[in-house]
């Protein structure tokens, strides 16, 4: 009766058979990784005493999860960086001056930058201040807050808080507060008192000289403000345009309403900026292009959607936090923007699932800061 329950010779011969299958499938053969296509996952080596920021930068692209992400992006802005004309081969169409070799080397990737307004908020403003003032980028875009908090904080500081202190007892005190930063309303009193002259001085100019918009208003900003301090100087010091087509959504939407209310008449046309921000695509002609977006919203897709002017922007790296999952655009992947033509389907864009304020100071410090300084920076 032995055989019955199976624990006979035949039922010992089923069950490894029975294993031997199991195993074939739990443990299919692999496919060999040991080539190029793949990177060895190994993290920073603190053992070594030599091995410093560079050495820990350097190792995020085999570090795996958004550690590889931001690894790439590095990767990708250094392309940007690198990238000239003279790496191309000539198009039959290409005149006499675009053959020209030193040409061909001076013409670099245009570099679109886009942020938030949050980002000026916070100390990642002055790591924009650093790029504009190298002229390290070539076209920036951003929210009316991130122009303002860039004046505001020449006039009067911003300071850390906390992300738990209570609404109300902020408001008590006069205080707004910026995820876990505060800012005094005193801060946007003196900006008032600094900008409504400006608004009065460019309401006579518009009667006889100029015609407003955006970009204009704010080169306008950035020379009277005239602090080095200021992304926005920079910006106008190196002829950087600067373009922000929902000025009014801000602090100084507040002060163009109260100025109207005053003074009416100052207009500030936002057709002409439209026609230069896709222009800036449009006319970089044999360049190649480069996003570089840090959070989502406006900037995001202002820049990606000039970009689908030209047939898609050759680089691209998005840093932010925000998930697809909704359909906004703010969260979509590249490959969404490579659908609409925005990104080229050639390229090979990454972003970063991270806080920009994290993530953008690592990449500048292993791209346009060892461009500006050597190795020196990241040592």
């Amino acid at each position: 009766m032995a055989g019955v329950g199976g624990s006979g010779s035949g039922g010992v011969v089923h069950d490894v058979e029975a294993l031997e299958g199991v195993r074939s499938i739990v443990l299919k053969p692999s496919e060999s990784l040991d080539d190029s296509r793949f990177t060895r996952i190994a993290g920073a080596d603190f053992n070594d005493p030599g091995l410093g920021l560079e050495g820990l930068l350097g190792s995020f692209a085999s570090t795996g999860f958004q550690a590889s992400n931001l690894g790439d992006a590095i990767d990708v802005v250094n392309q940007m960086l690198d990238w000239r004309l003279s790496h191309e081969k000539p198009g039959e169409d290409c005149d006499e001056a675009e053959l020209d070799p030193k040409y061909r080397e001076s013409v670099k990737c245009k570099i679109f930058l886009g942020f938030t307004s949050n980002l000026v908020s916070s100390g990642i403003r002055d790591i924009v201040r650093f790029l504009a003032q190298h002229h390290m980028v070539d076209v920036i875009v951003t929210t009316a807050g991130g122009i303002e908090e860039d004046l505001i904080k020449c006039l009067a500081p911003t300071y850390r808080g906390d992300f738990s202190l209570p609404g109300a007892l902020l408001r008590s005190k006069g205080l707004n507060r910026i995820g876990n930063l505060l800012v005094p309303n005193d801060n946007y009193c003196k900006f008032e008192n600094w900008i409504m002259p400006l608004f009065d001085q460019m309401l006579l100019e518009q009667s006889t000289e100029n015609i407003w918009t955006p970009s204009k208003v704010i080169a306008r900003l950035g020379k009277e403000i005239n602090d080095e301090s200021s992304y926005l100087y920079w910006a106008y010091k190196n002829n950087i345009p600067v373009y922000c087509p929902a000025l009014t959504d801000g602090s100084l939407g507040d002060m163009l309403f109260c100025h109207a209310v005053r003074n009416p008449g100052l207009i500030i046309d936002i057709v002409q900026d439209i026609r230069l921000m896709n222009g800036e695509a449009i006319h970089a002609a044999s360049r190649k292009t480069g996003i570089i977006v840090l959070g989502g919203g406006l900037p995001k897709h202002h820049i990606c959607n000039a970009n689908m002017f030209r047939n898609g922007a050759d680089y691209a790296v998005y840093i932010n936090t925000a998930q697809e999952f909704d359909g906004s655009d703010s969260g979509a992947q590249p490959d969404e923007a490579v659908s609409w033509g925005k990104i080229k389907g050639s390229a090979k864009p990454v972003k970063v699932h991270c806080d920009a304020s994290i993530a953008f100071p690592l990449v500048v410090a292993a791209t346009f800061a060892r461009k500006v300084h050597g190795s020196k920076s990241t040592n």
